[in-house]
């Protein structure tokens, strides 16, 4: 549930934007939502939100760009809260802080580490912990509303698969999306606007999983956007006729589909029922320096520490060995089999020109020196189905469906004023 945060997260930490004063306008009211308000403050926090995870700063243009639709991204945010609450749905302080503590895990921080950097850049958490909150109870709501009875039974998994593997041979799309709603016809020209300038800031290089997980209003958004591997015949059938041109790493124009505009990636593109992909096994010691090298002056401790990792023998088991002995920071074991492709190329570089058994030379970094060791290697079809897969990706397409449906009845019984 939580991947598509973990890029967003990861951003939000690594950002270092310049806090913004908190002027006496931003508690101008300019949204009531049955009865509950939304301030020039929430607006603006959520666009600074989106300007720290680019990595940059975006200029006060942009931010006056951004707020009409991050102001109705966050009315349709402030109903979904409000029919989570009226169900009593629970969503618990500890629920959110869990959220955060699993981020900062995978992502080498200490606890608490992410919220004293989100205060650093001028981000006050609350607006995380809101959002956090909204997407945590909305799933469960979500999935409480279609009930035991949604889960997919065996024979529907089978049929999947039979019609799947009936189509070996065609091609097969690796999709991700942004789905920005357009809640009335009167303010499409002003969701274009906003769905431009999304586009414009992905192409300067925002990540799409930051970008989906802030903006986009499907449920894929908790995955970063991912929707996995899908047919043409699964997409609509605009965004279908322009994925098949779309060359791998691209993105298209916004698309215009039934209930608003879709943003789509093309990640990949593979043949079903074929699919070779190399898989690694390896091993790692690390061996850290006291001090950062300045390689005109090491020290004896940084030669010392070189000579140890030049001893190192014996392939995988002398270099897991050689982990525990320097009682290492980094786990001997990085996991795996590893995907080759989906390695950094420096490191799929060096593991490339590491025989299967042997291991590499020092490799010296200016914190300590990285052995690596080949173990094994493999190559695996992953692109067949199983019946696990199969009724994961149903009830995906359940849960997506029962969302729109219950976020358009939400909008339509809601009373909603616009204050400038």
């Amino acid at each position: 549930m939580r991947h598509g945060l973990v890029a967003l997260l990861l951003f939000l930490a690594a950002a270092a934007a310049a806090p913004t004063p908190l002027a006496a306008q931003e508690v101008r009211i300019v949204a009531v939502v049955n009865g509950d308000v939304i301030t020039t403050g929430d607006v603006r926090g959520r666009a600074r939100l989106f300007a720290i995870n680019i990595g940059r700063q975006v200029d006060e243009a942009t931010l006056q760009r951004l707020a009409p639709q991050v102001t109705r991204l966050l009315i349709e945010e402030r109903l979904r809260l409000q029919e989570v609450q009226r169900r009593g749905v629970p969503v618990t302080d500890e629920d959110v802080a869990q959220a955060i503590a699993e981020i900062e895990s995978r992502n080498g921080l200490p606890r608490g580490g992410l919220v004293a950097q989100l205060r650093r850049a001028g981000v006050d958490p609350r607006v995380l912990y809101d959002q956090l909150r909204t997407q945590i109870g909305w799933s469960r709501l979500v999935r409480a509303t279609l009930g035991p009875a949604a889960e997919p039974t065996q024979a529907e998994a089978e049929a999947y698969v039979r019609n799947y593997l009936a189509r070996t041979g065609e091609p097969e799309f690796l999709v991700s999306e942004i789905f920005i709603p357009v809640d009335d016809p009167a303010n499409e020209a002003e969701t274009r606007r906003f769905v431009d300038e999304v586009v414009n800031q992905l192409r300067r290089g925002t990540p799409f999983p930051v970008a989906a997980a802030q903006f986009s209003q499907a449920q894929s958004a908790l995955q970063g956007g991912d929707l996995g591997w899908v047919r043409a015949e699964e997409l609509d059938p605009q965004v279908a006729d322009i994925v098949r041109q779309m060359p791998p790493g691209a993105i298209a124009n916004p698309i215009r589909v039934p209930g608003g505009f879709q943003l789509v990636q093309l990640r990949q593109r593979r043949t079903i029922g074929r699919d070779d992909v190399a898989f690694i096994t390896i091993r790692q010691a690390f061996l850290p320096f006291t001090s950062r090298l300045d390689p005109q002056r090491p020290t004896p401790q940084q030669i010392q520490t070189l000579e140890r990792a030049q001893a190192i023998r014996g392939g995988c088991p002398g270099v897991e060995a050689a982990a525990r002995a320097a009682n290492s920071p980094r786990p001997a074991d990085p996991g795996g089999p590893l995907r080759v492709d989906q390695l950094p190329p420096q490191l799929r570089e060096v593991l490339a020109a590491i025989p299967t058994g042997g291991q590499s030379q020092p490799l010296v970094t200016p914190e300590g020196i990285l052995v690596f060791a080949v173990c094994a290697r493999e190559t695996r079809n992953v692109a067949e189905m199983t019946p696990q897969q199969a009724a994961a990706l149903i009830l995906r397409d359940r849960v997506e469906l029962v969302s729109r449906q219950l976020q358009r009845d939400l909008r339509r019984r809601a009373q909603i004023e616009m204050r400038g």
